[in-house]
């Protein structure tokens, strides 16, 4: 989740809904500026004993942050605690528990992804050998409860904390024990966006099945494939799921912001500090009628915050977030953003993978959806198929995709290279989630613990 760095209290006062669409709008980009952003989030352990370090300890996630600056990395500081880091490669900041994360800079080609990708984890496990810590490659912990998990210092997760059991039942796992990877892609205009936007969150159920990786809660399977995928599913009804409104006549600018205002806010951003909005409208916000800041009406900022708290499978602010994938280790960090160019940044491509799903009822895509978590690639699809064979279909429009895009890195290869790992993947059937519990009941013998040896 990004970080605030200022009040925003030299920004003007917005006094329309009108204004509220500017964001969108103003991400409209011709395809010679289209860009790719790729996040990445670990889970951070210590070595000896492989617990979860706190913020303030010797060797901890403070220090951590701390001994990046050697790498360039500027601080970020909330209530005098460096909180995040920003530079040249985007910037690093920290999930609830502790999990670190690289959003990366907005990039030209995947052969550059992929080179940032390597320089943030080169960093990384120079610090760890200094710090004595390790970091794991999964979608969620393995083996922590909740409360062996210490909470970072950040005045927005206190927020969320007391608000998630409100809502939910499974809120606290997603802020605390769950890793993500996320690719953040362009458009051109609206119709554009709308069909980017249909085309993902179709296939977004795809993506969680080929990058399943949590099958374990608390040190033993827990009949999920992607538990982190089933965790969204008692979040927040609110904020989350696969919007049916997107797949209707005339969804645009608009009609993601009224979704927006129907999304109750978590917070407002003031003086520094975050001030409890939780369960409040944002449309009372623009009228001056938010009770915890009354008569005063919202900034961009705050508009650009709240854009932030909603949680569906792909999500639009100024850009498209492809929100579907389980945390991964490297290979995998570069093949999601390599689906998901192949696909959306060439017309052919993209129209190709839109006839693919755009006959599915939203009965259809729910279902779909709903059973990715336990059965990823063995889930049904419409037609009697299972997703496996659609996957098949998706990787080599994919491929086509990226071959057409003929972005080529410095030994002259072209893009198609990053998608090798999925194609294994699929051509097996066999999800990471399903080779870990392999190992699990094989040569594990069932030891949890060995699993910190599949790290970056």
């Amino acid at each position: 989740m990004s970080t605030r760095e200022d009040s925003g209290a030299d920004e003007p006062i917005i006094e329309s809904r009108d204004q509220l669409v500017a964001p969108m709008q103003a991400g409209e980009k011709p395809k010679d500026r289209w860009r790719i952003g790729t996040e990445h989030e670990k889970l951070v352990y210590k070595r000896d004993g492989f617990r979860a370090p706190s913020y303030d300890e010797d060797g901890g996630i403070r220090d951590i942050l701390l001994e990046m600056q050697q790498f360039g990395w500027q601080p970020v500081e909330e209530d005098g605690k460096v909180i995040a880091l920003k530079g040249e490669d985007g910037a690093v900041s920290l999930e609830p528990a502790g999990q670190l994360e690289l959003s990366g800079a907005p990039l030209e080609n995947l052969h550059q992804t992929c080179n940032e990708t390597g320089r943030h984890l080169t960093q990384v496990k120079a610090i760890g050998e200094k710090c004595g810590v390790g970091f794991l490659g999964l979608g969620m912990w393995p083996d922590k409860t909740r409360e062996e998990l210490p909470v970072m210092p950040k005045g927005r997760y206190d927020i969320m904390m007391r608000h998630m059991p409100r809502v939910g039942s499974l809120g606290l796992d997603m802020m605390l024990r769950t890793c993500t990877i996320q690719v953040n892609l362009d458009y051109s205009s609206e119709a554009d966006m709308a069909k980017k936007f249909r085309t993902s969150l179709a296939l977004q159920p795809l993506a969680t099945a080929l990058f399943a990786n949590s099958p374990f809660t608390e040190g033993k399977p827990n009949d999920f494939l992607s538990y982190r995928s089933h965790i969204w599913s008692d979040t927040d009804p609110h904020r989350t799921g696969m919007l049916p409104f997107v797949f209707e006549d005339g969804f645009g600018y608009e009609r993601w912001t009224d979704y927006m205002l129907d999304v109750p806010m978590y917070f407002v951003y003031r003086d520094g500090k975050y001030i409890d909005a939780a369960g409040h409208s944002f449309r009372d916000f623009l009228d001056g009628k938010l009770s915890v800041l009354p008569g005063e009406k919202p900034r961009p900022s705050d508009w650009w915050d709240h854009l932030s708290t909603a949680f569906p499978e792909v999500r639009l602010k100024s850009f498209l977030e492809m929100r579907g994938a389980d945390g991964g280790p490297w290979s995998r960090i570069c093949a999601l953003p390599a689906l998901w160019v192949g696909l959306l940044y060439d017309d052919s491509a993209l129209d190709a993978a839109w006839d693919l799903v755009k006959d599915w009822s939203m009965e259809e895509r729910e279902a779909l959806r709903n059973a990715v978590p336990r059965l990823a690639l063995d889930a049904p699809i419409p037609g009697g198929h299972r997703l496996q064979d659609l996957a098949r279909d998706v990787l080599k429009i994919a491929r086509q995709g990226l071959t057409a895009r003929a972005r080529l890195g410095e030994s002259g290869d072209n893009e198609t290279g990053f998608l090798s790992t999925l194609d294994e993947i699929v051509e097996t059937g066999k999800v990471p989630a399903q080779r870990l519990l392999d190992m699990y009941h094989g040569e594990w013998g069932g030891d949890i613990k060995r699993v910190y040896k599949y790290s970056f």
